[in-house]
């Protein structure tokens, strides 16, 4: 895992109302069962305020993660019960993506917040 600070992370890809948009996802955020996503670009900087559905969701750590790095533990904050299954969600959403155990993904860690 490499994380960076603020100073050192890469320019955004995308804005952070992309960040999380699959209704299942928002659904998962929404009852707390997932605090993180994984995209293959930054979408947001640690401060900045997720909202879906007139929650607000602060981002807490921003950092990269190979795909070979996950773990049960790890993809349990996404919302699933196993790596191969958080896989085949994946796999299903983006077809002809390859599963590659080196592939580099940004990991987004938020809460809930009352801001």
């Amino acid at each position: 895992m490499t994380e960076n600070n603020a100073a050192q992370l890469a320019p955004k890809t995308c804005s952070i109302e992309r960040l999380v948009t699959n209704k299942q996802d928002v659904e998962k955020v929404l009852l707390g069962k997932k605090i993180a996503t994984r995209r293959n670009g930054r979408y947001a900087d640690v401060g900045e305020i997720m909202v879906l559905e007139d929650k607000k969701f602060l981002v807490d750590r921003v950092y990269q993660q190979t795909l070979g790095e996950l773990t049960d533990e790890i993809v349990a904050g996404e919302g699933y019960a196993t790596v191969e299954e958080y896989k085949q969600a994946i796999l299903s959403t983006h077809a002809g993506m390859p599963w590659l155990p080196q592939m580099t993904v940004w990991v987004h860690e938020f809460h809930l917040t009352e801001e």
